[in-house]
């Protein structure tokens, strides 16, 4: 299907923008005045590539009617007039296309296109957002990366929503390739219909059933109370310990390289039915491994080890801080439905946000598999706590009686006390075409808060694809994180095999 062809089902007899009714100022959400503090300005990067040329025209007229129907990639920031620079609000305005579409100049033939498109992104992030427009732009870089015919990058200010809900409206942008009228297909998460199958036998136990409720909420006050002594004790002088992953003071404001390697999602999908646990799991556990290694050689290479040897010392102090969207996300159908609609619509929308911190534990292991099922236990505490919530509302009673700026130094000290970040979105499971152009891989990532490593995970058709947001005057061998992480799928992989859990 060709990208002209994309276009025939979209009405163009209107001008989308001509019908917005300009309203009064919408108030900017919790989340929202966070993100807008000068201590965690943070912005979503999205790298796409594309498998043909871009079609700029095609481009164009596909986000005019689709993506800026959403008030917030239509609205302004509205600014208090008696403080300088503190953001209150949204208000709708005209959106002119050509102000959010870049084109830069390139050589398409460079000899080296993949270090190029780096550099380039690492560039944008050296760029502050313009504030006098719509908080969002695309980059279209007509260059050969990867396996790409042609670049597309997204920079959107984080403040217009979570990653969730962000990631949902752009795929409610794309349709499947081979079916250019259907919505993307997301993989389903099997672990729902497990907990009805628990839910459903524990009705039929009456007493016991009763029991196992009451210990279950016990179970989840206990671990919320050590989480949350953990939280307070990380935002007043609980830090981890200094390795060569931490960053230092002003490292938020540092510009970030993103580098990315593709997985096969079939493998770790193996790892996840063998060893009855969740895909998240899996990416915990192979992350943890990785850390490990590469923290192990960089220990032996200050002693002068052996990289085979265990260089690392005891009780290595290393989390991630985990944000935790706490509001109903719209389907994908949904905000499709209401970008087409041509009357006014109500969206679901804005940053409820929890934060988790996670431990992990930097050893190194003699059975590969250790590592997965030490991040399963983990992380299942987590899942049987209140510490997103919990963090939410504190998030919103401090900014509503103290102010924006003295909650986003409390936010900052949280999570430069911590290493890094961690998230994993789950992505199509068929290829999409973005307004008609078929892409080829998907790498998302963020920057802008004080650490100087952020690791994310993005699914998408048969391929697990790894994103590093590293400071590289910090970790100067991203790729060596990345073959580290890499390696510890593989050997997960090879021991699954060779303990017959499975039929190989």
């Amino acid at each position: 299907m060709t990208s002209s062809q994309w276009l025939k089902p979209i009405d163009t007899a209107h001008n989308a923008n001509a019908e917005i009714k300009f309203e009064e100022e919408e108030p900017l959400s919790p989340g929202a005045r966070l993100l807008h503090a000068p201590q965690f300005n943070c912005c979503i990067i999205g790298i796409m590539g594309l498998k043909t040329k871009f079609n700029i025209d095609v481009i164009k007229q596909g986000l005019k009617h689709t993506l800026i129907k959403h008030p917030r990639f239509s609205s302004n920031l509205v600014f208090d007039p008696k403080i300088d620079g503190k953001a209150t609000g949204w208000i709708r305005t005209q959106v002119t296309i050509d102000d959010h579409v870049i084109i830069p100049v390139v050589n398409p033939n460079t000899d080296s296109p993949d270090q190029f498109l780096e550099d380039y992104v690492s560039n944008i992030t050296k760029t502050p957002m313009d504030l006098s427009k719509p908080l969002w732009e695309l980059h279209l870089l007509n260059i050969k990366a990867k396996e790409a015919d042609s670049i597309a990058v997204l920079r959107i200010h984080h403040s217009i929503g979570d990653g969730i809900s962000l990631a949902s409206l752009i795929l409610a942008c794309t349709r499947q390739s081979a079916n250019p009228d259907a919505l993307p297909t997301l993989l389903i998460n099997n672990n729902n219909n497990n907990k009805r199958k628990i839910t459903s036998i524990r009705s039929s136990l009456g007493f016991l059933s009763c029991f196992l409720g009451l210990l279950s909420i016990f179970k989840m006050l206990w671990n919320t109370v050590i989480d949350l002594v953990m939280f307070m004790a990380t935002l007043l002088w609980l830090k981890d310990t200094k390795t060569s992953l931490k960053g230092g003071p002003g490292i938020g404001s540092t510009p970030k390289r993103f580098i990315y390697r593709t997985f096969s999602l079939d493998d770790i999908k193996l790892l996840k039915k063998a060893l009855d646990v969740t895909i998240n799991d899996v990416l915990l556990g192979i992350t943890q491994a990785g850390l490990s290694s590469y923290l192990n050689r960089k220990y032996g290479e200050i002693k002068g080890g052996e990289a085979r040897e265990d260089n690392l010392p005891k009780q290595i102090r290393l989390r991630s801080t985990l944000l935790m969207n706490l509001r109903q996300t719209s389907t994908i159908e949904d905000l499709a439905e209401k970008m087409e609609s041509s009357t006014k619509q109500r969206w679901n929308w804005g940053n409820a946000i929890g934060i988790v911190i996670f431990p992990f534990h930097i050893a190194l292991r003699e059975d590969p598999l250790d590592y997965i099922r030490n991040a399963k236990a983990r992380i299942d505490k987590k899942k049987h706590s209140l510490e997103a919530l919990c963090s939410y509302i504190l998030v919103k009673i401090v900014l509503k009686i103290l102010g924006s700026r003295v909650i986003g130094t409390l936010t900052h000290r949280v999570f430069s006390h911590a290493t890094f970040s961690f998230s994993n979105i789950v992505g199509p499971k068929e290829e999409i075409s973005f307004y008609g152009h078929p892409i080829v891989f998907i790498a998302p990532s963020v920057y802008g808060h004080p650490q100087a490593l952020t690791v994310h995970f993005q699914s998408y058709m048969d391929k697990m694809t790894l994103v590093l947001a590293v400071d590289q005057d910090v970790i100067s061998d991203p790729q060596r994180l990345c073959d580290d992480i890499e390696e510890s799928l593989r050997l997960a992989h090879k021991a699954i095999i060779e303990q017959n859990h499975i039929m190989s």
